[in-house]
């Protein structure tokens, strides 16, 4: 009864702040903001790097910023294609013994032209360490 009472509370409060927001004109978003932190660090990268595959990135960020998988940095350069962030530079086929097969398909990226980067110090320094 209690718990009904304060979900009544905050939803009530919820629709007067957009009452509000509506009335100061301030039109609010719907859905999710498009920008991205993990792919803003993945520019930075590749603002270094110049060109990369998904995996040399992916490494790169892990050893610079928090623990990300793989899965998220593929998502975000994917991403990143839709939003003008990357654009693919060149696909490589590299023959080896591999588990899945006699050779691997290596797509090299590159900053877009709607890609800003902001010369993160971290990534800078990175590289230089790196050579």
């Amino acid at each position: 009864m209690i718990y009904k009472f304060f979900a009544s509370l905050i939803n009530f409060n919820i629709y007067t702040n957009f009452i509000y927001l509506k009335l100061l004109g301030i039109n609010m978003a719907r859905g999710r903001p498009i920008g991205s932190q993990i792919r803003q660090n993945i520019v930075e990268i590749l603002y270094f790097m110049k060109t990369g595959y998904g995996y040399e990135i992916f490494k790169a960020y892990k050893n610079i910023f928090p623990k990300v998988t793989m899965r998220v940095i593929y998502y975000h350069l994917k991403k990143g294609q839709q939003t003008g962030e990357f654009k693919i530079d060149r696909i490589e086929k590299e023959k080896g013994n591999y588990s899945w097969g006699p050779e691997a398909e290596k797509t090299y990226y590159k900053l877009g032209r709607d890609a800003k980067p902001a010369v993160n110090p971290l990534v800078r320094e990175y590289f230089e360490k790196k050579g």
